[in-house]
């Protein structure tokens, strides 16, 4: 998902090089060699280690445990290491029996051969939403399933915009209109991140998608025109050009304190906003170009793998472990717990009445796709490419297309 960074993505390529070499060499990963004997015992690595997430986890992996007949031993290690740190595990033979991985680095990893498909052991995303299914997919076969996923909307003040007289904005022109009559003495219309990282790339693609930008070129009139409305909400004051440095979290913070009337963001921020005492919000879909129109924003979330150790045996409990992550209930509980949407469209009427809250971010995650979609591996490189251009129009170091330009043959 995009709650954390991802530095160490420039690194990469390095990285997958080695760790395909050594797979081929080897004939695969491994910690467990033949596999003879009971499987009593699973390693699992995640990078869940803030709350809730690390507990909400850790109960669900030990109940799964637990009806697989094993003890999990969970490996939790920050966002910022893990794809290294599965990588020089594929070197060295030594991954775990359960890999979570964030889904725009599965087709990285699987591209090395360290992931076992899911389809030899049973398991398969027949009824999951397609665009998590994508992200899951590297050559035409699946490596993992997403229990929850997540994407962005737009959070408004209720408060602040009633006294204003204004609807939440469905159009980019309303969105710049209100925005603009929103603005008011330290008070911003609007916030995002506009930072040069992978969240500024993930903040964007709402807005280049759904006015028929695509990755594989950027610079488009398309994408040229979504970028200009950001420009535009900077230029006039509507947003404060400190976007340019400000992370999600940082966007979170200007809402929560009040200087900022709308937001883009994740319902992944709804714990901390619920903790702000007085604050009244509401979650609509991002405004889209022209009326009618359904908004295309990028999935998060994370993918639950199988990676090759060599041994059949705890690989097909590994698949049980996943396989009970994914079940209607635990998908139910999952997203509950995180403020997250389940995968299985077959849910989303009942997730909904569970749970009115998310009633936007599960309207949202129907039309919303992969970043990894069209680009596979190659995503990495063309983010950043988006989001230098993103910089470098804000800043006014170039127009909105010249910028693209820039990014795209730089």
């Amino acid at each position: 998902m995009a709650r954390r960074g991802a530095s160490l993505r420039t690194a990469l390529p390095a990285l997958v090089a080695a760790a395909a070499l050594a797979l081929t060499a080897c004939g695969g990963g491994g910690s467990g060699g033949g596999g003879g004997g009971d499987v009593t015992s699973l390693r699992v690595l995640d990078y869940y280690n803030n709350e809730p997430d690390k507990t909400v986890y850790a109960q669900k992996l030990d109940e799964c445990g637990q009806q697989a007949g094993v003890t999990i031993e969970r490996e939790v290690v920050p966002g910022d290491s893990l794809i290294q740190k599965v990588l020089q595990q594929a070197s060295s033979r030594t991954l775990p029996d359960v890999l979570m991985l964030d889904n725009p680095d599965l087709q990285q990893i699987a591209a090395t051969g360290a992931l076992a498909p899911i389809s030899d052991f049973g398991l398969s995303a027949d009824g999951y939403q397609e665009g998590v299914v994508s992200a899951s997919t590297f050559e035409g076969q699946v490596y993992g399933l997403q229990p929850v996923t997540n994407s962005i909307g737009l959070f408004y003040n209720v408060d602040i915009l009633n006294e204003a007289g204004i609807s939440p904005p469905k159009t980019w022109d309303e969105l710049k209109t209100a925005a603009a009559a929103l603005t008011q003495g330290e008070r911003y219309g609007v916030a995002f991140s506009a930072v040069a990282d992978y969240e500024g790339a993930w903040q964007f693609l709402p807005f280049m998608w759904t006015n028929g930008g695509d990755e594989t070129d950027i610079a488009s009139p398309e994408t040229a025109e979504a970028l200009q409305l950001w420009v535009d909400l900077v230029n006039s004051g509507a947003a404060s050009r400190s976007v340019l440095n400000w992370k999600q979290a940082d966007v979170k913070d200007q809402f929560a304190a009040g200087n900022a009337a709308m937001m883009v963001n994740g319902p992944w921020q709804f714990p901390a906003l619920d903790e702000v005492q007085g604050l009244n919000y509401e979650v609509v879909p991002i405004p889209v170009p022209r009326a009618g129109e359904s908004v295309v924003a990028p999935l998060g979330g994370e993918t639950w793998t199988i990676p090759q150790t060599g041994d059949p045996a705890r690989q097909a409990k590994a698949a049980e472990i996943i396989s009970c992550l994914n079940t209607d209930d635990n998908q139910i509980a999952l997203a509950t717990e995180r403020t997250t949407v389940p995968t299985k469209t077959a849910l989303r009427d009942r997730f909904v009445a569970e749970v009115p809250r998310m009633a936007a971010f599960t309207e949202i995650v129907q039309t919303a796709r992969a970043r990894t979609g069209k680009l596979g591996p190659e995503w990495p490189a063309a983010a950043t490419r988006i989001y230098t251009a993103v910089q470098t129009a804000i800043t006014g170091g170039a127009p909105p297309l010249q910028a693209l330009e820039q990014a795209q043959n730089g």
